[in-house]
């Protein structure tokens, strides 16, 4: 009898172990899962705070259209882009009251020196191609085409074209009214540059403004104005204006997607830039901003009429910012 209850103590003894060999695992397993749980339930902090950005009115419309789309999925941040030309951007930006500046044309030299001075550390990224449009009248049906001899002649300071006839006796005999972006632009910059061969050299009798919508206004209304800025403007106006081919003495080229993006619209194709402050990169909100730019700004350039980089202009961006 003694030995049978020892034989159940010994199995009883055998099943309780077995029991918690089992269950051993389950019980890890479970406090496995959850901490796993756990770690994936944690909050991940959202982004908030601002974004402060200021400069070309050409740059604008990629701008606001990426910071739009960044706006939706980072509802604590507020973007703010302003438009005071890619000079005065430059200016804000260099006193330090900008996270980013969006440049139409690359920083100058003085600009430069002055950020320097000021203690502002910047990374140059390219986001986009543009085509500066030359563009006239629906109804103009003589200057379809102009070389940039042409250009020159009618924009340098010296200039003595008052009338469209001075270009050519067989046009009308009417004054050539005259529109372009201010002096802050880095559009008027780089105009003048490439056809006057220095920047800021132009005449002085046309009507400027920093909001290339009253250069399109100014142009849809007078059969005998011309002007010049960025190609989505013309591209978004494309119904109440038409751009001039440019003959840069291999035949007249209109700008398109694709004369853009390979250059042959010449002299007049270009990249556009955004300026990114280094110090601001320690926001978090600021540089998941530049990040956003550098991955989405590609697929969004053509809806809002610029030309994508190649991919790897992007992937050299974001390297250059981590």
């Amino acid at each position: 009898m003694k030995n049978l209850k020892r034989i159940g103590l010994i199995g009883l003894a055998g099943i309780l172990a077995l029991s918690m060999i089992a269950c051993a695992p389950k019980a890890a397993e479970t406090t496995q899962e959850a901490t796993t749980v756990a770690s994936e339930t944690e909050a991940v902090p959202a982004l908030e705070g601002e974004v402060l950005i200021d400069g070309s009115s050409t740059v604008f419309p990629l701008a606001e259209a990426v910071a739009e789309e960044f706006g939706k999925e980072n509802t604590d941040v507020r973007v703010t882009v302003g438009v005071s030309g890619t000079g005065g951007g430059f200016k804000k930006f260099i006193a330090g009251e900008t996270d980013i500046s969006n440049a139409s044309r690359p920083i100058k030299d003085k600009e430069a020196e002055d950020a320097k001075a000021n203690n502002i550390e910047f990374i140059e990224l390219k986001v986009t191609f543009d085509g500066l449009t030359v563009v006239i009248n629906k109804e103009n049906d003589w200057a379809k085409n102009l070389t940039v001899e042409q250009l020159t002649q009618i924009w340098n300071p010296e200039s003595t074209v008052k009338l469209w006839s001075d270009l050519d006796p067989a046009w009308p005999q009417e004054p050539i009214k005259l529109y372009a972006p201010g002096v802050d632009s880095g559009t008027f910059d780089y105009f003048t540059e490439t056809i006057n061969g220095e920047s800021g050299a132009i005449r002085q009798d046309f009507t400027a403004s920093e909001d290339d919508n009253v250069l399109v206004q100014g142009v849809a209304g007078d059969k005998y104005a011309m002007a010049f800025f960025g190609y989505s403007y013309y591209e978004e106006n494309a119904d109440t204006l038409q751009a001039v081919a440019i003959d840069n003495g291999n035949g007249p080229v209109l700008p398109d997607f694709e004369t853009i993006k390979s250059g042959t619209y010449a002299p007049l194709s270009r990249p556009l830039f955004i300026y990114v402050n280094k110090a601001s990169l320690a926001k978090p909100q600021v540089k998941a901003y530049v990040e956003y730019f550098l991955t989405i700004g590609g697929e969004l350039s053509p809806e809002v009429g610029f030309i994508s980089l190649p991919q790897e202009d992007y992937d050299a961006g974001l390297e250059a910012i981590k």
